[in-house]
């Protein structure tokens, strides 16, 4: 009997994920509320409903037959396919009673302080209390919404009245009443991916994950994230052990771990979220420099457990070659020209580019916005030579407005103290 598996979400990092499993037979079934998504399109039945009606979903999963439901990328994403799989019996790596410990910032906090994880000092803020609430914390500090997503409503203030003029503005980002102040950290930031296999963590990738700063108390712009980490020696073994509380804490046996944490050599490690799910737009860098495929893993979660373990078995987080994803944000805006974003595709070692905008189109920010403008996917043999196309890449590529203004938050390159690590040496091909 042919499987049926629903996909949920239908955006671009879902196509590939809709290719693989028409490719070994399985009918697929997209679903989310996206007029325009890609996977859509290939997808051999496609539906269009709001993620978070878990009845509907439900309700369409049961009508249709299907056997399986997966989907990453995405908190809100993940968290739904959760409530989804409780519902129809499909099977899941977790539940949604403990899942919520990986949603809600709050219960997150929580968790890390009972399992013994180090991170940033932080508090709830109420309007009523604010001042009061504030002083747990002190200034400066990063605001952010409660259980948000997408570093939608994220500032970094130096004042108690910043703080006043943003608040609505950040709640409405959330669920919640109250909104989230986090001490400030300025060490080295990291991606870590994992994946646990009976209650073992299994590293994916560790990235650095390297800011830019454009807009006036703005936290500062995610703008490079780069596999494997320099400092993958210094930070693996403390965060991989703390990943395996995590995952213990919240019942996922098998199953994704995202984390996201900070270090430098004077304070240590800080955590500061944990997710159950894999990172958007870049766990393609994984494949790009490793030929580990997600999707493949993916899949066999749901219908060869067998085959995943000897995937997994088989990967190491060491890559022998360097992968980075490049983001450019945008001020808002008509695109009028992006003919130098274009031509920056035929850079060598520029593996793929997508543009999020094209002419006529206007760079929206708020809740539903796209954050992005350009991604570029780049690889090079040596973080030498991945810095230099990068550099190249944040000088050459913009994006006008029919008066010849550039739309693009500028990108700065991340300065290292030490020189790079060498990589591994490939292993020859069997």
């Amino acid at each position: 009997m042919q499987h049926k598996l629903m996909v949920l979400g239908s955006m671009e990092a879902f196509v590939e994920l809709v290719k693989l499993a028409q490719s070994k037979g399985i009918y697929v079934i997209s679903c989310d509320g996206y007029e325009g998504g890609r996977a859509k399109e290939i997808a051999d039945a496609a539906y269009y409903v709001d993620v978070r009606d878990t009845q509907a979903i439900a309700k369409i999963c049961k009508d249709e037959g299907v056997d399986g439901i997966i989907t990453s990328f995405s908190d809100l994403l993940a968290e739904c396919m959760v409530n989804i799989a409780d519902a129809t019996g499909l099977k899941c790596y977790a539940v949604p009673e403990r899942f919520r410990y990986l949603r809600e910032k709050p219960l997150m906090k929580e968790m890390f302080e009972e399992i013994g994880v180090p991170m940033p000092v932080s508090a709830k803020l109420h309007r009523q209390t604010l001042e009061e609430d504030l002083s747990a914390v002190g200034l400066p500090c990063v605001v952010k919404p409660a259980n948000g997503y997408g570093s939608r409503g994220v500032y970094v203030v130096d004042s108690l009245e910043q703080i006043q003029e943003r608040f609505d503005e950040i709640a409405s980002y959330s669920s919640f009443d109250y909104i989230l102040a986090e001490q400030y950290m300025d060490g080295y930031e990291f991606n870590m991916m994992n994946w646990i296999v009976d209650g073992e963590v299994h590293t994916l990738g560790l990235a650095d994950r390297e800011k830019s700063s454009a807009v006036p108390l703005a936290i500062p712009h995610v703008s490079r994230n780069v596999y494997p980490s320099r400092f993958f020696d210094d930070v693996y073994e403390q965060a991989r052990s703390i990943v395996k509380r995590i995952a213990d804490y919240v019942g996922i046996s098998t199953g994704p771990i995202s984390m996201q944490f900070f270090y430098s050599p004077d304070s240590g490690l800080r955590v500061c979220e944990a997710a159950g799910r894999l990172f958007g737009y870049e766990h393609e860098l994984v494949t790009i420099a490793s030929g580990f495929s997600i999707e493949e893993l993916l899949l066999d979660y749901v219908y060869d457990e067998a085959a995943m373990k000897e995937l997994i078995e088989a990967h190491s987080p060491r890559f022998s070659a360097c992968s980075a994803v490049l983001y450019f944000h945008g001020y808002e805006g008509v695109v009028d020209d992006v003919s130098a974003a274009l031509k920056a595709d035929e850079e060598p070692g520029v593996v793929d580019t997508l543009l999020f905008y094209e002419p006529g189109q206007k760079i929206q920010h708020g809740v539903g916005a796209m954050p992005y403008v350009v991604r570029y996917y780049v690889k090079a043999s040596s973080y030498d030579e991945l810095d230099e196309l990068t550099e190249r890449l944040f000088s050459e590529v913009k994006v006008l407005d029919a008066q010849g203004n550039d739309l693009l938050y500028p990108n700065t390159m991340m300065r290292y103290a030490a020189p790079a690590p060498t990589l591994p040496v490939a292993e020859p091909e069997a």
